[in-house]
């Protein structure tokens, strides 16, 4: 199961929080933010906002890679 750890305002943000949290070992996610409101998936641009998910229960492992930034 995922959970919404960030949002992001562009896909560029997003794939870089992704980088860096799979650079310390814990898988993630993006996902257009208008896919989980009805949208198509279809309708990826790098300049939508997107959602970066991370495994249930692991928020706060992410929390603390993104702390010692």
């Amino acid at each position: 199961m995922w959970v919404q750890f960030r949002k992001a305002s562009n896909l560029m943000l997003a794939e870089m929080w992704k980088e860096v949290l799979e650079g310390e070992g814990l898988p993630a996610r993006i996902l257009p933010s208008s896919v989980e409101n009805g949208g198509d998936i279809l309708d990826w641009s790098e300049r939508i906002p997107f959602n970066v998910y991370v495994p249930k229960g692991r928020e706060h492992v992410a929390e603390e890679i993104l702390r010692k930034l």
